[in-house]
């Protein structure tokens, strides 16, 4: 039952995550990365220990993975301000573990969890930093006593998620990383699930609050991330613009590639507080600004994303939680009826059947839910 999407697209993606290990790892000096690959090995052998531990004990995936569970990790994704995949990756394990998840789970606990993290990149520091001052359990045992947390979940070391955080310590006196409860970043969420024309079933934004919450602009349209990235290094966009990139989505891509180059590019020429980019592809940790992902339905299956033209008016709501095309609705049909699919990136092998199976990123971008309805005569 490896169909998470998160096993999936890491075989499915073209480029992002070896690339980026790759630059990382020549940035740092033989000694470092000989240290860095030593902790790997280091954290595999204590994960193989674990493992087989759960087995003698008869701990089974599914005793963890319960609907509580899950909401605990929602809450402790962002009270660290975490990135948007998580929303993506939560609701595939979610859906492979036989657990109801949607996205709409994430605004109604969202509603009540700050953000209290002050962590890169729309923050100042680093989660190293977070990891000297305590890691991420002083954090959890105060979202616990708060009332934020199931306390009674079973965790992989065999104990309740209580019984672990028992006996943590609190942060240091005068660190600035984690904030008290009563003075939050944000006080709620910052990852925003958007409707609307343009998202109908649905999108995810990350919105701190330092973006602004709403944004107005005229389109610029983009089929693929490489003709964004050219655009947006030659001075084509410009302040105002609504960035659009299509058919970057879980069947269009195929395999939905994080937009962090894109992103990169737009805060390297000082245009982040004045354009937005809209994506039916993701977006990495790494990235920041007024972003919205996981547009659904996607461009590629006929979503409204690629009835959009140059020069069309769109809005992002933050506040009343839309992503709004203005125009027309005769309008739009009439550009429905002239739409034909583009010609798909592979149409042999497995990245053809991938993207023939694969689901909504609105339901986690997974490649079994028709198999499993069909299993259970839905």
């Amino acid at each position: 039952r490896t169909t998470s999407v998160d096993v999936t697209r890491a075989f499915f993606f073209r480029n992002a995550a070896v690339d980026e290990t790759d630059t990382a790892l020549r940035a740092v000096s033989a000694p470092n990365a000989r240290a860095l690959e030593q902790a790997a090995r280091l954290d595999a052998e204590r994960a193989g220990k674990a493992v087989v531990g759960l087995v003698k004990r008869g701990i089974r995936p599914s005793d963890i993975l319960t609907r509580e569970a899950f909401e605990n990790a929602i809450v402790v994704t962002i009270a660290l301000a975490g990135s948007t995949n998580a929303v993506l990756h939560l609701l595939a394990i979610a859906h492979a573990a036989g657990v109801r998840l949607e996205l709409d789970d994430f605004t109604r606990i969202g509603a009540r969890v700050p953000v209290l993290a002050d962590l890169r990149p729309s923050g100042r520091y680093s989660m190293s930093e977070l990891i000297r001052i305590g890691g991420i359990e002083p954090l959890m045992k105060v979202l616990l006593q708060a009332g934020l947390l199931h306390g009674d979940c079973l965790t992989v070391t065999g104990k309740t998620l209580a019984q672990n955080l028992r006996g943590v310590k609190a942060y240091p006196a005068g660190q600035q990383i984690v904030r008290p409860l009563a003075d939050p970043i944000k006080a709620e969420s910052h990852l925003v699930v958007l409707y609307g024309n343009l998202a109908p079933d649905g999108a995810v934004a990350k919105i701190t609050g330092k973006e602004g919450l709403r944004f107005a602009g005229r389109a610029r349209v983009f089929d693929g991330e490489e003709a964004t990235l050219q655009a947006i290094l030659d001075g084509t966009i410009r302040a105002g613009d609504v960035i659009v990139v299509r058919y970057e989505g879980p069947r269009g891509g195929p395999g939905m590639r994080e937009m962090l180059s894109p992103t990169a590019a737009i805060m390297g020429k000082g245009l982040g507080d004045q354009v937005a980019l809209i994506t039916d592809g993701r977006f990495s940790g790494g990235s920041h600004g007024f972003v919205v992902g996981h547009v659904s339905p996607e461009a590629a299956v006929g979503g409204p994303l690629a009835l959009v033209r140059d020069g069309d008016a769109i809005s992002i709501d933050a506040t009343t939680r839309e992503l709004a095309l203005h125009v027309e609705a005769a309008e739009i049909e009439r550009r429905r009826g002239d739409w034909r699919p583009p010609a798909p990136y592979a149409t042999r092998g497995v990245l053809a059947k991938y993207a023939e199976l694969v689901s909504s990123a609105s339901l986690g971008a997974v490649t079994d839910r028709g198999l499993r309805a069909a299993g259970q005569g839905q």
